[in-house]
């Protein structure tokens, strides 16, 4: 157990550092090429938001293992809005004001239903992989499409802060190797260890999906976040999760259905992704503002963030 977990914290850690080297070095070739910054930022540094989940979702599935890929999918949606939402409205009230925002909650909502049906007969088939990446491509055009057109002030100045000023293609290339053979390898722990720890304990992987490695993988949304409300750029806190919450659905849960495709354990059906919809909806009331300007308070962070906890202790009474 001791050398499980570890494993796991090793891995995790191994897992922050290089996903931001690999997306330094992937922002620094595309800006070498000239890229806008704005069309690096919806594209590279969006995606990779969400390429922690993606890999260690990737690894468990070719090791057959599709219900901690789908565990670590539903579980860092939910521990994005409870636990890193939570936890940065106790730190400082966040308000949503950008329109972009506004168009993206209820994308992630039409995402999120998109999932459920695909998952509604108890089984993710390679084709629903394929319908999944075709959303994630028609996704990234339609952020694109949104960015260039409004050319967001919130967005421009969250990408200026992420994609390196002065990296020669050279230091770029050398980055983008590094972070991704330290990617492979720490994903690779990281699901040795969460295996090793569901055995042990004798709880399915899913469970463990849900809580360590969605935790785990959530760490990045939850640094990003409170560091932006310290530079009072709270808009940015929840662009942060709600993007991401819309790649893990597409990018992530899309890994054990292309490569791991069949049948997956039903409580995520009969309990996680309901609840994955109940924090998604409480953020769409507090958050989109029907009079006004929407807020999140401190005293509604802390009612998602005692949410959060709720559900792992639910977890934790049933595992």
């Amino acid at each position: 157990m001791l050398f499980a977990s570890i494993a796991i914290v090793i891995g995790m850690t191994l897992l922050v550092w290089s996903a931001d080297k690999f997306v330094m070095g992937a922002s620094g070739i595309a800006k070498n090429f000239q890229v806008p910054p704005i069309i690096i930022g919806l594209t590279i540094v969006s995606l990779c938001t969400s390429l922690p989940e993606m890999l260690v979702a990737l690894l468990a599935a070719l090791e057959g293992n599709n219900d901690l890929g789908i565990g670590n999918a539903i579980g860092s949606n939910i521990a994005n809005i409870g636990l890193v939402l939570g936890i940065t409205a106790l730190i400082a009230p966040l308000a949503v004001q950008s329109k972009v925002f506004k168009r993206e909650l209820p994308m992630l909502l039409f995402i999120m239903v998109l999932a459920l049906v695909l998952m509604l007969d108890g089984d993710l088939s390679l084709v629903d992989g394929v319908v999944l990446l075709v959303g994630l491509i028609l996704l990234v055009l339609w952020l694109l499409r949104l960015g260039l057109k409004e050319r967001d002030a919130a967005l421009e100045a969250e990408f200026e802060g992420v994609i390196p000023e002065n990296t020669g293609m050279k230091a770029s290339v050398l980055w983008f190797i590094i972070g991704l053979i330290v990617l492979l390898a720490s994903s690779k722990l990281v699901v040795f260890g969460a295996v090793e720890v569901a055995t042990l304990l004798g709880v399915s992987d899913l469970v463990i999906g849900l809580t360590i490695v969605a935790i785990g993988t959530s760490l990045p949304e939850l640094v990003a976040s409170i560091v932006s409300v310290l530079k009072n750029e709270a808009e940015l806190a929840i662009g942060n999760v709600i993007g991401s919450n819309m790649f893990n659905i597409l990018a992530v849960l899309a890994m054990p259905a292309l490569f791991a495709p069949g049948s997956f354990d039903m409580q995520t059906l009969m309990r996680d992704i309901p609840i994955m919809f109940i924090f998604t909806a409480a953020l769409f009331l507090v958050a989109y503002g029907f009079r006004g300007v929407g807020r999140i308070t401190r005293l509604e962070g802390g009612v998602l963030l005692s949410g959060y906890i709720g559900y792992l202790y639910l977890l934790y009474l049933q595992a």
